[in-house]
């Protein structure tokens, strides 16, 4: 991942993107900038961060389709994006699946910068979350089936002898195992590990 952020300008309009450049680099940051999605799509690297002030309307591929696939690749850059007048249905549904936030054409400067911030900021946090679940889940795939039985009776709050009993085996067994899962997932106490349980997909239903 690059120390610095990026905004992704993404705009089909000549005299935008040099607009959107300029004010981009006025207050210190990077920008980089493509004339389509497709452009976009072949230079995407899903651990690059920043933001996407992405237009709404495009020949080709729109700024909703592009949005749909960046989706679908799982974490990728919040998202703002931006539309001609008459476009507000359009802009409304692109909040509604996942944009930070739409703003219409001509875009006003002052607030168009205090939203890229603001995306930078939450792509930050939503990188650090993403990286803490990713990890949690990687522990949990180093439990053994055993330790994974003896996880879900903690989890449920059961005793160790009652865990003993439901799996035939010895209380002491159980506390073998309790130590060792605690151990792998790095859980200080049983409520870190309840926490925990959230972010694993066995146990988010």
């Amino acid at each position: 991942m690059k120390s610095q952020p990026t905004v992704f300008v993404v705009d089909d309009e000549a005299d935008v993107r040099a607009a959107l450049g300029m004010l981009i680099k006025s207050v210190g940051l990077t920008p980089e900038i493509y004339e389509t999605p497709q452009d976009f799509l072949e230079n995407y690297d899903a651990a690059r961060h920043g933001c996407i002030v992405l237009d709404l309307r495009m020949p080709g591929m729109s700024g909703l389709h592009l949005q749909d696939k960046l989706a679908s690749m799982g974490l990728h850059p919040p998202i703002i994006m931006i539309s001609g007048h008459g476009e507000i249905p359009n802009a409304v549904q692109a909040v509604q699946y996942g944009a930070l936030d739409f703003l219409q054409k001509p875009v006003n400067d002052q607030v168009l910068l205090d939203r890229i911030h603001e995306a930078i900021q939450l792509d930050h946090d939503n990188r650090k979350k993403y990286g803490f679940e990713h990890g949690i889940q990687a522990r949990f795939a180093t439990l053994t089936p055993r330790e994974r039985e003896v996880m879900r009776g903690v989890i449920a709050g059961k005793l160790n002898k009652t865990i003993a009993a439901e799996s035939n085996v010895s209380t002491r067994t159980v506390e073998i195992h309790r130590a060792n899962l605690m151990e792998k997932m790095v859980a200080s106490s049983l409520s870190a590990l309840v926490q925990m349980s959230a972010s694993i997909e066995e146990f988010a239903s």
